[in-house]
C-alpha cells in the first residue's frame, strides 16, 4: 500500500470513529471537500501543511496519535 493510500485509510478511520462527515472535517481544516475526498481515497498526495490542518484542526488529534497507528508500523517500512 503507498503512503498515501496509509494516510487516507487512516483519516478515514478517525473520521468515522468520531462521527463526522468529509465536510466536516474539511470545513474544520478549511480545505475544500472535494480535496478530502482525494486525499481520504488515496488519490491524492497532501503536503505537510495540509495534513496538519486535517489531523489537528479537522480530526483534533495529533500527529503522534495519527502515525501510532499499525499500518505506520516499523514493520511496513522499507529499508533504504
Amino acid at each position: 500500500m503507498e503512503i498515501q493510500e496509509k494516510i487516507g485509510a487512516r483519516i478515514k478511520e478517525l473520521r468515522t470513529e468520531k462521527n463526522l462527515t468529509q465536510e466536516a472535517v474539511a470545513w474544520r481544516s478549511e480545505l475544500d471537500r472535494t480535496f478530502m475526498n482525494h486525499v481520504e481515497n488515496g488519490r491524492r498526495n497532501v503536503s505537510i501543511q495540509s495534513l496538519e490542518k486535517i489531523i489537528v484542526n479537522g480530526l483534533e488529534s495529533s500527529f503522534k496519535d495519527f502515525f501510532s497507528a499499525e499500518a505506520f508500523s516499523k514493520k511496513g517500512r522499507v529499508r533504504i
